[in-house]
């Protein structure tokens, strides 16, 4: 499925292979951005590069995004979101050397097989989604509808994650810690938050 998806992309010429590192990407950045750089146009590849690969093995794939389109959605939580194409993100990953789909095809291919009609995520994955409208766009599929929950925040504003040694439910509930007693703090913390108060 990922394969007929990157040969659909690929024969309307949606994407190219990419050479270009995430510390060439980085570098070249002309300023900072909140969530990654946005690629440059002047790494590119001229339109129409990579059609005669038989496969997407070897190379990075980018999507080229519509220089300047503003991607609108209705986001079920936040109301109408937009992004802006080569402001907000760049040409990004679909396909990486080590011959895996990256994150952006792969979920829009899984929705499609499954049928999915609705996805409700992180607010963390907004700039996500609207790469996957490309997507879907590009496939000529109908896109799921969005709903974008807030993260959950630890006492200094930033987001529990595995990686930063936060605690999961498993712990809490090693530790004697009732659902009413995560709901509270939940709501203690986000009161917090609120207000501008740390801890």
């Amino acid at each position: 499925m990922y394969l007929e998806a990157w040969r659909r992309l690929r024969d309307g010429g949606f994407i190219y292979p990419c050479d270009r590192s995430r510390r060439d990407i980085a570098l070249a950045a002309s300023a900072p951005h909140e969530e990654e750089p946005v690629f440059p146009v002047k790494f590119r590849s001229p339109a129409g590069k990579g059609r005669n690969y038989p496969g997407p093995g070897g190379a990075n794939w980018r999507f080229r995004v519509p220089d300047g389109e503003i991607i609108r959605f209705f986001d079920g939580n936040r109301g109408l979101v937009q992004r802006t194409a080569l402001v907000d993100f760049g040409d990004f990953l679909v396909w990486n050397r080590d011959d895996v789909p990256a994150y952006e095809l792969a979920v829009v291919v899984d929705d499609l097989a499954m049928g999915i009609t609705e996805v409700v995520r992180g607010e963390d994955l907004l700039t996500s989604t609207a790469r996957q409208i490309l997507i879907y766009r590009a496939l000529g599929a109908t896109r799921t509808a969005f709903y974008h929950c807030p993260l959950i925040l630890d006492g200094d504003g930033r987001r529990l994650a595995k990686r930063d040694a936060a605690l999961g439910l498993r712990q809490l509930r090693a530790q004697g810690r009732s659902p009413e007693w995560v709901i509270a703090r939940a709501k203690e913390l986000t009161a917090r938050q609120s207000s501008g108060e740390k801890g």
